[in-house]
């Protein structure tokens, strides 16, 4: 007999079969065992003969697919999402499992994997593919334990008719090296950079003798030609796994091999003596780079690290150059924090000797006792996000007053033939803010230092001398599809008074700026003697901004009884296309003070306007990679009054003008 609650299930049809209006057919009635299996807890079946049917329970409601605590509600299963299906027709079909090869392709590394397959060919005078000499690979170590494991190895497996291990390769370095098999990398860097470059600028008359006896002017003939050929050399060794990964050890060694030819229309410009030709034919051979870089250790996951640099180096104080931008002797201390966001640079570099007419490191004279200790630290998203921040502190102690130097062409540099001729030590500190950067939509590279020192008898009263001098650059530049529009300032303090105990005029230790324009710039290209104010002595310096009144960038000494520098200009960039570039530049000079040019030249006043610096360039990559480089500029320089006062000549140039032909190959 079944319980009260499946009898009441049984009589649920009959009612409301009863209860359905006459015009309505009865519901199909469920069959015991339909109902059987839809109501949990049925306990029995229909008797027989009986009504023996059911109706379906009411369907349970929707479980909330929402979230508790992390966690989807028991019961929830999200809906499949749809089938995915491939439509490809005309595919190939893929090859059938008998059409690979049963053996195994032996692969020694993953450096050489393409290699290995069969699609590339190593030739190590190709510098576009992998070639182990530009680093894409790893040297194989050796040792004669090593050697002989090979050897082994390769016995081993053709004995047993199996593949030979890793590291089993025929590959052989000289044992004496004893190298780690698979974690050392050799590189060779190979340049020629010819460079072509006629020119005019204020030559002046030789005292003693002129190359023509009807030049009786102060400056004669104003055109002049240089042609430059260097070839560079560098090779790396280093210790490493992959290039995500600072080295753990780096061997290098980098030689410049130069030769020059300069011809001039007047003689003792060039060489000393009077009997010297107006031409001069030299090379040297000079070493760049030589130093040992040690990792000494990772600080984090992502590869901050702490490692330190001696030798002859690279190094630069800021961005872009201003203040000390060199290769010089010395010992580095550098690394990253944060995930490379931060970096601090901690050196001390001896300066080396130049060669006078090439300017490459001479290591065949005595260091100079010229000392550069520095130290600064670089911070991305500061003060602002996209800003990187520099803090910059350059100690340069100079103690060369009590000696003499003379150039390779036979004029003195040290001390310079400028005031009272006498030697000078200084001590001068720079206070240094760099910033690099974009803030929106406008690039920023801006500068400022502070120069504070003493200067141990200054040549104009031969007393010791105060030193406070600023300097402070700024280049704003805007991106528009393939053009970038430039705005440059820089403003150098000049000494206003020569004659008192402090030195305001700012001098840099060695400056190569790539700012406004360049060298593409007449007035950062060109050297402009200083005649008739001193002897060897030019206004500026070459690849300078500075008109620091030096007998040499190269040699001489820092001089801040200067008249300082105003600049303003515009350029703009062009990419053509991926080969092609084309710069323009317009930039106005300035002397900040003329107090120094007038007190050497005794003249009452001379006006500070240096005129109007215009050039133009184009730089072509033919391959769209920087193997092959080739640029052709031009610029002029439009003298303004305080130009044409010192400059002033017989034909009354006011327009002077340099051609730049350059053509850089690299492997």
């Amino acid at each position: 007999m079944p319980g009260p609650v499946n009898a009441a299930l049984f009589l649920l049809p009959m009612l409301a079969q009863a209860q359905a209006p006459a015009d309505q057919p009865p519901a199909n009635p469920a069959p015991v065992e339909e109902v059987q299996d839809q109501q949990p807890g049925y306990e029995g079946v229909a008797p027989e003969g009986g009504l023996g049917t059911q109706v379906d329970p009411p369907a349970p409601s929707p479980v909330d697919p929402g979230v508790l605590e992390g966690r989807t509600r028991p019961g929830y299963v999200a809906p499949l999402p749809d089938a995915v299906t491939q439509d490809n027709p005309g595919a190939v079909r893929a090859p059938p499992p008998q059409a690979f090869p049963t053996d195994q392709i032996p692969i020694p590394d993953r450096w050489r994997l393409i290699q290995n397959l069969g699609l590339v060919t190593e030739d190590a005078l190709d510098p576009y593919n992998q070639n182990t000499y530009k680093g894409d690979r790893p040297i194989c170590g050796n040792s004669d334990e090593e050697r002989e494991r090979r050897a082994a190895a390769r016995e081993a497996a053709a004995a047993a008719g199996t593949e030979a291990p890793y590291g089993s390769a025929r590959c052989i370095t000289p044992s004496w090296l004893g190298l780690e098999e698979g974690k050392w990398f050799f590189i060779v860097n190979a340049i020629s950079d010819t460079v072509f470059e006629p020119r005019t600028f204020p030559v002046p008359v030789g005292v003693q003798t002129t190359q023509d006896p009807d030049r009786v002017d102060v400056f004669g003939q104003d055109f002049s030609y240089v042609l430059s050929q260097t070839f560079i050399a560098g090779f790396a060794l280093l210790k490493g796994s992959t290039a995500y990964k600072p080295p753990d050890v780096e061997y290098r060694v980098t030689l410049a091999l130069n030769v020059n030819h300069v011809d001039v229309p007047e003689r003792r410009v060039l060489l000393v003596e009077p009997s010297a030709p107006t031409h001069r034919t030299d090379h040297f051979l000079g070493v760049q780079e030589a130093f040992f870089d040690y990792h000494i250790r990772n600080t984090g996951k992502r590869y901050d690290f702490d490692s330190f640099r001696i030798g002859i180096q690279p190094i630069q104080a800021d961005f872009r150059g201003f203040l000390f931008n060199d290769n010089q002797l010395g010992f580095r201390l550098f690394g990253t924090r944060d995930n490379n966001r931060f970096q601090y640079n901690l050196g001390v570099f001896w300066r080396l000797e130049k060669d006078t007419n090439s300017g490459l490191n001479s290591v065949v004279q005595r260091p100079r006792d010229d000392w550069v200790f520095m130290a600064n630290a670089y911070r991305q998203d500061f003060l602002i996000p996209a800003l990187t921040s520099q803090f910059t502190i350059v100690y340069n102690r100079n103690r060369e007053g009590d000696e003499i130097e003379i150039d390779d062409n036979g004029f003195p540099v040290r001390p310079a033939l400028i005031g009272s001729l006498r030697g000078r030590d200084y001590d001068v500190v720079y206070l240094g803010y760099n910033a690099d950067g974009r803030v929106g939509r406008i690039n920023v590279t801006a500068s400022a230092y502070w120069a504070l020192g003493e200067d141990r008898n200054s040549f104009f009263t031969d007393r010791p001398a105060d030193i406070n001098a600023q300097f402070s650059a700024i280049e704003l530049s805007y991106d528009r599809d393939w053009a970038r529009f430039r705005l440059s300032g820089a403003w150098a303090n000049g000494d206003g008074d020569p004659f008192d105990d402090k030195e305001t005029g700012f001098d840099a230790i060695f400056e190569n700026p790539v700012f406004a324009g360049a060298d593409t710039s007449y007035w950062i290209r060109q050297t402009l003697p200083f005649a008739g104010g001193g002897r060897v002595i030019s206004v500026n310096g070459r690849n300078g901004i500075l008109n620091s009144l030096r007998s040499s960038k190269e040699q001489g000494q820092s001089n801040f009884n200067n008249p300082g520098l105003i600049l303003a200009g515009l350029g703009a960039d062009f990419d053509i296309s991926p080969e092609l570039r084309v710069s323009a530049n317009a930039n106005h000079l300035w002397f900040e003070d003329t107090a120094v040019l007038e007190a050497l030249r005794v003249e009452g006043s001379i006006p500070s306007d240096i005129g109007f610096d215009l050039s133009a360039s184009a730089i072509w990559r033919p391959l769209a990679t920087q193997n092959i480089v080739a640029r052709l500029s031009g610029a002029a320089l439009v003298a303004g009054d305080g130009f044409r006062d010192i400059y002033d000549n017989l034909g009354n140039d006011r327009t002077y003008y340099s051609v730049l032909a350059n053509l850089t190959l690299s492997y």
